[in-house]
């Protein structure tokens, strides 16, 4: 392997000087010997033309007396990097056979310290294997496998733990706030943290906000974080909330942030008592929120905003939803935003619409 040899306070010079005239070789670590440094290159045309052209550049140094040293070219044993592998597939190479891998959903969420991944049923007498190979790759704690979908009314889903500790506990952190909360007892999906952030970024100070199915409200702790609100937290999960209150804790707030436990109709029924009305209501819970879209409107003050997720394909469902309702109140609305927020299979998605209610 043929090397640079360079006094050790010339090394990032000559490695520059390399890099310009596209000779370095990115793939040797650079080795020390003694007082100078060994640089891995390509072959050059002309040896004797690139220790000229180095030494001429070396001329112009800033570094005292580097220019007076000269550099030479060694054939030398070098070092190379150690390949890293750039997906799961390539970390399971070896491991699993060409047509398994084919099979392999090579997406997976990281949560904290966790990682939570889908394994077809034909690969689960794999799943220790994959397991491991998805906490190396990770460089996480413990791999944990879903059984399940998301189901009942508290959302939760079945998991097994496959590989690393057996602790469904963690903290994620998203957007510089933490979120406590274990897998097996609450929902939680780091794949929506850009959509927390597009919600937080238009919330405005003096807001009354309301969440509606809050979960370990990771929502309302980005926004209190970040803006000086009112925000209510709601959830029927009992665990959830917990975790949400132990949330509060971590992210040291304490001020106009309040987690409620609780069915959102019998909470609503204590907002209407009380003559609560919000001035940005959000309402995440695509399969059935759609029920719940009469107490929100009535819920919101003029000009109020409300953010809506529905599983579909077309925006047309979602806005005919709540300009039927809005209708109920001789209310009138104004579409505001439109995306699709999340695939949840072919051609469904978690779609999202951010409406005002005049």
């Amino acid at each position: 392997m043929l090397a640079v040899k360079v006094p050790l306070k010339g090394i990032n010079e000559v490695k520059n000087i390399l890099i310009k005239i596209n000779l370095l070789n990115k793939y040797y670590k650079i080795k020390t010997d003694g007082n100078y440094g060994l640089i891995a290159i390509k072959t050059p045309k002309n040896l004797e033309n690139l220790e000229n052209k180095i030494n001429e550049n070396l001329k112009m140094s800033k570094i005292k007396d580097l220019n007076k040293s000269t550099v030479k070219i060694e054939n030398i044993g070098m070092e190379p990097f150690k390949k890293e592998p750039r997906s799961l597939s390539e970390q399971l190479k070896g491991k699993l056979n060409e047509d398994e891998i084919k099979y392999l959903k090579t997406s997976f969420d990281i949560i904290g310290d966790l990682v939570l991944l889908e394994i077809p049923k034909n690969l689960e007498k794999h799943k220790e294997v994959i397991g491991n190979a998805c906490i190396d790759f990770t460089n996480t704690k413990s791999a944990f496998m879903k059984k399940s979908g998301i189901k009942g009314v508290i959302r939760t889903r079945e998991i097994e733990r496959i590989a690393g500790e057996d602790n469904s506990r963690t903290i994620a952190k998203e957007h510089g706030v933490k979120i406590s909360l274990d897998l097996k007892q609450v929902y939680f999906s780091p794949r929506l943290a850009t959509e927390r952030k597009r919600v937080e970024k238009q919330a405005k100070n003096g807001e009354k906000i309301l969440d509606m199915f809050t979960g370990v409200g990771p929502l309302p702790i980005l926004i209190a974080k970040n803006k000086n609100v009112e925000i209510y937290g709601v959830d029927i999960n009992k665990i959830a909330i917990e975790y949400f209150k132990e949330n509060i804790k971590i992210n040291k707030l304490n001020d106009h942030i309040y987690p409620i436990f609780g069915d959102i109709n019998d909470v609503a029924l204590k907002f209407k008592e009380k003559g609560l009305k919000f001035n940005r209501i959000i309402m995440n819970l695509p399969e059935t929120a759609y029920k719940f879209l009469d107490l929100s409107i009535y819920l919101l003050s003029d000009n109020g905003i409300l953010h809506y997720y529905e599983f579909s394909g077309d925006y047309e469902i979602l806005i005919n939803r709540i300009k039927q309702i809005a209708i109920i109140y001789n209310r009138e609305i104004e579409v505001l935003n439109m995306r699709k927020v999340k695939s949840s299979s072919p051609g469904r998605w978690i779609m999202g619409v951010d409406v005002k209610i005049k």
